[in-house]
Formats: C-alpha cells, sequence, structure tokens
C-alpha cells in the first residue's frame, strides 16, 4: 500500500509539476512561435547573453530549492511523507508567484494557440511529465537504496531544476512534433498550390526591403473600388501564411495580392514558386535583414527573383539608390512617380504622375514614402486598368495602416504610431513628419534591428538625427548605446536622453514631461525575440 501510495504521489506531483512548467513557458513558446518554430533561432535566442530569461528562471529554480528542503526539514518531525507533502506547498506557491511576475514583461505579439501551438503545448506538457515522472521516481530509488533518514526528508528537492531544464525540453519538443508537422504541412501548402494554379484571377507578387505590407494595403484598397480583391492579411508573406489564406479565405477574386517575405536566400525562390505571379512589384531594396543575408548584393538578388518573374516589374525607386546594383540586379520599368510633394501633420499631397498623364492627389497617411507607396500601388491599377481618375478618386479614401506612422489622439496628445518595424529610410521619414507638429515632441525608440555588421553604425547615425527633440527615451539596452553615442557626438543635450528597461516605463517618463498638444513618435517595437 505504502508503494502504491509512493507511485500515485508521483504520478500526481509530476502532472502538476509539468503543468506549472507548462504554463510558466508561455514567453519561451511565443518567441519559438514568433521564431517560425526553428528551434535553431529559438536557442540562439534564448542562450544569448542578454536575455534576461534565464536568469529569472534561474532564480525561480534557487527560490523552489531553498523554500522546499527548509520546510522538508523544518517539518520533519512529522514524518518524511508529511513534510515531503508540506513542502510541496512552497513549491506550488513560487510557481505561482513567477507566473504573476512575468505579467509585466507582457508579451508584445501575443501567443496564438493555433493548431500547430497546441499539439506542440500537448507534446511538451508530456515530455515534462515523463522527465518529471523519472526523476522522481529516480530519486525514490536512490533515498530508499541509501536509507539515509535526512535523505528521504529532501528526496524530491531536486526536482526544482524543471524550470531550468523545461526551455530544452521545449526545443526537443518542438523537434519531435516537425515529424508531425512537416508531412501536414506539405498537405496544406499543395492543396494552397493546386488552388493558385486552377485559378483565373490576376496574382500580384510584392516584395521588398521594406514598405510591403503598407503597398499591399494601399494596393487592396484602390483596387478594391473596380474589382474583387484577396488580399494576404497582416504581414502573412511566407509560404505557409499565403496557403492559409488561399485555403481559408478560397480565390473567388479577379485580383489576389500575395505579400512576399524573405529573411534568407531562396524565400522569395519558393514563393514565386507557389504563388506563380502575373504582376510584380518590388518595392525596395535596403540592407534590411542584413544579418542572414549577410549582404546587399545578396538581398537585391533575391528580391530580383521576383522582379524578373513577370515582364514588366513595378519597382521602387530606392532598389536603385547606394550603389546597390548587384551583377543580376533589377531592372527600372516603365516611368511613373510623384512630385511637388507636400507635407503636413494633416497628411499629404503631391502629383501623381502615371503612363496616362499627371493629376494631383491628397491623402490623410502621413510622410515622403506615403507618397511612394501610393505611386507604387497606383502604377499596379494601371497596369491592371484602373484610369489615372479612377485612381486618385480611390487614393482620397486609403484609410491609414495600423503601426504605420499611424496618428492616433491620447489625452491630447499626438501619439504618431510606427511601432510595426523601422528601417534606415523609414526612420528619416518617420522623424521629419514628426518635426512637422507643434508643441514638445518625443521620440521613443528601441532602435533598428537586423542590419548586420551595419547595426552599430545606423544606430549611431539615428542617434545624431535625435539631436533637438525635447525628449528620447531608448527602450532596452540591445541598441542604446550606440544611439546614446551619436546623440551626444551630434551635440545633443544630454539630459534629454534617457535609457528606460521597458516601454511601459518610457509610456510613464514621457507623461510626466508631456501634455495636451505635444508629440510623441513611437519608433519601432521590437518582438519578443529581441
Amino acid at each position: 500500500m505504502t508503494e502504491f501510495t509512493l507511485i500515485i504521489g508521483i504520478i500526481f506531483g509530476s502532472l502538476l509539476t509539468g503543468f506549472l512548467c507548462l504554463f510558466s513557458s508561455v514567453r519561451a513558446l511565443s518567441v519559438l512561435q514568433q521564431e517560425g518554430y526553428s528551434g535553431k533561432e529559438y536557442v540562439r535566442w534564448y542562450l544569448r547573453k542578454d536575455n534576461m530569461l534565464p536568469k529569472r528562471y534561474s532564480l525561480l529554480a534557487l527560490s523552489l530549492f531553498l523554500l522546499t528542503a527548509l520546510f522538508s526539514l523544518c517539518f520533519s518531525f512529522l514524518g518524511y511523507r508529511s513534510a515531503n507533502l508540506i513542502s510541496a506547498l512552497p513549491y506550488v506557491g513560487m510557481f505561482l508567484l513567477f507566473l504573476f511576475a512575468e505579467r509585466k514583461y507582457a508579451l508584445k505579439v501575443k501567443f496564438r494557440a493555433t493548431g500547430r501551438a497546441v499539439r506542440l503545448c500537448v507534446c511538451h506538457y508530456l515530455l515534462l511529465c515523463i522527465f518529471s515522472c523519472g526523476l522522481c521516481f529516480a530519486l525514490a530509488a536512490i533515498a530508499f537504496a541509501v536509507d539515509k533518514s535526512w535523505l528521504y526528508q529532501i528526496r524530491f528537492v531536486p526536482m526544482c531544476i524543471l524550470p531550468l531544464i523545461s526551455p530544452f525540453l521545449l526545443a526537443v519538443s518542438n523537434f519531435v512534433m516537425k515529424g508531425v508537422e512537416l508531412p501536414r504541412n506539405r498537405r496544406f501548402f499543395r492543396r494552397a498550390e493546386r488552388a493558385l494554379k486552377e485559378s483565373s484571377c490576376k496574382k500580384v507578387g510584392i516584395t521588398g526591403s521594406c514598405g510591403k505590407t503598407s503597398v499591399k494595403w494601399i494596393s487592396e484598397q484602390l483596387l478594391s473600388q473596380k474589382f474583387r480583391v484577396i488580399a494576404t492579411p497582416a504581414s502573412f508573406n511566407t509560404p505557409l501564411g499565403i496557403a492559409r489564406t488561399v485555403n481559408e479565405k478560397g480565390l473567388d477574386c479577379d485580383i489576389f495580392l500575395a505579400e512576399m517575405g524573405a529573411r534568407k536566400r531562396g524565400d522569395v525562390v519558393e514563393l514565386c514558386a507557389l504563388v506563380n505571379p502575373d504582376y510584380a512589384v518590388v518595392t525596395s531594396v535596403y540592407p534590411q535583414h542584413l544579418k542572414t543575408f549577410l549582404s546587399v548584393d545578396a538581398i537585391v538578388e533575391e528580391k530580383g527573383v521576383l522582379a524578373r518573374s513577370v515582364s514588366a516589374p513595378i519597382l521602387g525607386k530606392t532598389a536603385f539608390d547606394g550603389g546597390m546594383n548587384a551583377p543580376n540586379a533589377l531592372v527600372e520599368g516603365v516611368d511613373f512617380g510623384v512630385k511637388d510633394v507636400k507635407l503636413s501633420a494633416e497628411g499629404t499631397q503631391f502629383c501623381l504622375m502615371l503612363p496616362d498623364g499627371e493629376i494631383s492627389v491628397s491623402t490623410s497617411l502621413l510622410g515622403a514614402h506615403a507618397a511612394e507607396d501610393i505611386a507604387l500601388a497606383a502604377m499596379l491599377c494601371h497596369q491592371l486598368g484602373m484610369t489615372k481618375e479612377e485612381i486618385a478618386s480611390a487614393v482620397e479614401g486609403v484609410r491609414q495602416i495600423p503601426h504605420r506612422l499611424q496618428r492616433m489622439d491620447g489625452n491630447g496628445l499626438v501619439i504618431l504610431d510606427d511601432s510595426y518595424n523601422a528601417n534606415v529610410a523609414g526612420v528619416q521619414n518617420a522623424l521629419q513628419v514628426l518635426r512637422l507638429f507643434e508643441g514638445k515632441k518625443c521620440v521613443v525608440t528601441p532602435g533598428i534591428v537586423e542590419l548586420g555588421i551595419l547595426e552599430e553604425e545606423e544606430n549611431y547615425k539615428l542617434g545624431k538625427s535625435l539631436v533637438g527633440l525635447d525628449l528620447v527615451l531608448l527602450v532596452g539596452e540591445t541598441l542604446a548605446q550606440p544611439i546614446k553615442h551619436g546623440y551626444l557626438d551630434g551635440g545633443g543635450d544630454a539630459e534629454k536622453i534617457v535609457i528606460v528597461p521597458t516601454l511601459q516605463s518610457a509610456v510613464a517618463k514621457m507623461r510626466e514631461q508631456f501634455q495636451a498638444g505635444d508629440c510623441v513618435l513611437f519608433l519601432n517595437d521590437l518582438p519578443d525575440r529581441y
């Protein structure tokens, strides 16, 4: 009976421990999801020296160890079984306290309970329970074999290492589940591929280092005035993202807009093979994702795959700036563009130039880059059969793009939300718009990422461009120092630049000094994996 009770206790304790560790892994699970379930990238993120999560897990493990050992020994007079049971109280309590404390480190990108994510969680939970159960039985066997009274008291204390093991078991779970997910993904992918091949709709591929989502958003709104349009939502720009759009929304449309992202060589090749586009838009080529592409020439070559897949690609002028023409560089298409651009705090006015003539337009979108994005979308509309008058009329009604220099009001403050992402050119456009507003001006930013060897240099330049603002709040330590050095070397006031640990603390600091009529620019918001 005693052995049976022990076995039941171990199984129950393992199930509970697995449950607690699983819920303590939400941040790690979210980052793994953001990394596209790449185990290699996830482990690289977890082992980064500036990652605070391993330190918090270490603190949790140490607290569990000390408290469970203390309770086991203090209540030893009741017998080791009662002492072991009582020591479970601080064990569970410390996990709950950890979960409560984690709330202040709010995830920027919430964990999405997709089918794949749920299956991964189940696998991770089972591995946690198996590991916990195996460790418990091993420790119990050692305690009985040695037969030392003090060892009976603390035989389950080593279970406190579970928070340290859990992140690595998650990587193992992800590896195990790939054997299940890859066949599922292939079937899912092939269904979308067949639908795209069989559909008579006109297919448009949109790629570039930046501006892809904005041009897609604008194109969808303009084309919808005349055609039935389906576009990949948000930033669904991977093969599975496009496949999901096709499989869930269908292709009952005249035009299908597919955003095509690329973080490494071969990504656009795979996307073009899936979509087989009839039209192509390349927004720009900058040294974004240089960390994974390693050279600008490689970025140009990859974006050029889409341009060379159609006879008349639409190319943003920035694709040819800065000496970025590679041996197989993009070739400019027909003439189009903008001129006489007038910026204001209320919107943008400019002359839109198209092959069938020029026309003056205005939009609520802010910044010179908004005019360029509209020109790219307008040229696509022209290729698909819309007149310049139809395009100009549609431009007037284009809604602001979420998190892309989106103007909002907060208790009288003007908020410019440019938090989705940041690139070298976009940052300067955003700062130019900020300076159009009245009142005091503040920038909240963690810096620009994914620039590889150029990261420190470009963030130093960013710091110089912030000189003259009333307040600069640098979030986190990742890129704060090169920005601060650039700011101070550029003649900035040391009292006006502050490094804060979190976005929440930046907002609190800004509220202390700013009031109605002032303007705050949120420039980039690093994903949780940073």
